[in-house]
């Protein structure tokens, strides 16, 4: 080395780094295989007193996830479910619920884009 910046490449060992990593992660491959079938995704906006919340589901073959976005909450929350049908059950029940409180459905359907 001519100085202290001078690279020698043969001093570095990567092919024996890679070969590790490579095996380490040999197990995520599995990973890549997984693709759902059937997403189903619905948002309700609702609207009460000039406050906007949103209600939204997403369900796979495997499960679903409800998510509420309540502007009187600090944080969202979701709540996750291992069978689908029992996580549309509960965004209509919570759906019903909300309208009964007086929130008025400004929108129900698709996600939201833009």
């Amino acid at each position: 080395m001519n100085n202290e910046f001078d690279l020698e490449p043969e001093g570095l060992e990567f092919e024996d780094f890679n070969e590790d990593f490579d095996e380490d992660f040999e197990d995520f491959d599995d990973f890549d295989e997984f693709e759902p079938e059937e997403v189903v995704m619905r948002t309700a906006v609702l609207s009460k007193n000039n406050m906007v919340a949103l209600l939204c589901v997403k369900t796979a073959e495997k499960g679903g996830a409800i998510c509420r976005v309540d502007p009187r909450e600090v944080n969202p929350s979701v709540q996750i479910y291992d069978d689908p049908e029992k996580a549309i059950a509960w965004f209509t029940k919570s759906l019903r619920t909300s309208k009964k409180n007086g929130w008025l459905v400004v929108y129900d359907g698709l996600p939201l884009q833009g």
